[in-house]
C-alpha cells in the first residue's frame, strides 16, 4: 500500500502550521511554494485536505506525459514535466490537485518598453482551473510526502499538536493486530455474561 497522511480533527486546532511548512519546505528545494494542503472548517472541527495517495491514482492515469508517477510508495508529481493540461486536477476525486505557477526571475513584472501599451492586468482570480496569467505557465502541484526529506513530511514534523500521521503499510498492519487483540479481549471479557443465561437454563431443566 502506499504511504499517505491522516488528520485528526479532534487534535487540529486550524493554526495553518502544516500549511505555511509545506510551502516554505517546497520553496526551499526550488518547487512550486503553493502549499500542498489546505484547512478545511466546518462550525465545529477544522482538519486539513491532501492528497490520499491514491492506489490505482487516477490523476496518474490521465496524465499525458506521464509526470505523475509512482515512487517509494507515493504518488509523485514531477513538476519540470507538466504541460498544464489540468486533467489530473480534473480526474482527482478529492480535489487534492491544484495549480500554481512562478513569474520567469529573469522577467520583472509588468515590464515593456517605453514604445509599447503597458501590459493589462490579470484578471480576478476565479479558480486555478480557469485562471491564466500572462507570462506564467500554470504547474500542477500534490503532496508528495517531502520524499526528499528523511525526516518525512513537513506538516507532520511540524504540527504542534500532532493532529497529522504518516501512515505506513507497517503501522496500518500494527493498529490492524492491535484492532483484532481488543475485539479478542472484549469478546472474552462478555463470554461470562454470554454463557451465563444458557448454564442457568441447564440447571432449570435438571
Amino acid at each position: 500500500m502506499n504511504r499517505f497522511v491522516i488528520a485528526d480533527p479532534r487534535l487540529c486546532i486550524g493554526c495553518n502550521t502544516c500549511v505555511a511548512a509545506c510551502s516554505a519546505e517546497h520553496q526551499a528545494q526550488g518547487l512550486q511554494s503553493e502549499p500542498r494542503l489546505r484547512v478545511m472548517r466546518n462550525a465545529w472541527d477544522s482538519a486539513p485536505g491532501m492528497c490520499h495517495q491514491c492506489e490505482d491514482a487516477p490523476c496518474a492515469q490521465v496524465c499525458p506525459v506521464n509526470a505523475i508517477t509512482h515512487q517509494d510508495d507515493a504518488i509523485v508529481l514531477n513538476e519540470s514535466l507538466c504541460v498544464s493540461c489540468k486533467l489530473c486536477g480534473i480526474a482527482c476525486p478529492f480535489g487534492a490537485v491544484t495549480f500554481s505557477g512562478s513569474r520567469p526571475l529573469a522577467i520583472p513584472q509588468h515590464c515593456n518598453t517605453p514604445l509599447a501599451l503597458p501590459a493589462p492586468l490579470p484578471p480576478a482570480a476565479v479558480s486555478p482551473f480557469l485562471d491564466c496569467i500572462p507570462g506564467i505557465r500554470a504547474v500542477a502541484v500534490k503532496c508528495d510526502l517531502c520524499l526528499f526529506n528523511d525526516d518525512g513530511p513537513a506538516c507532520v514534523r511540524t504540527c504542534p499538536t500532532n493532529a497529522l500521521m504518516l501512515v505506513t503499510a507497517e503501522s496500518s498492519q500494527r493498529a490492524s493486530e492491535h484492532k483484532r487483540q481488543n475485539a479478542m479481549d472484549a469478546l472474552h471479557a462478555d463470554l461470562p455474561f454470554i454463557s451465563a443465561p444458557t448454564v442457568h437454563k441447564e440447571q432449570e431443566t435438571q
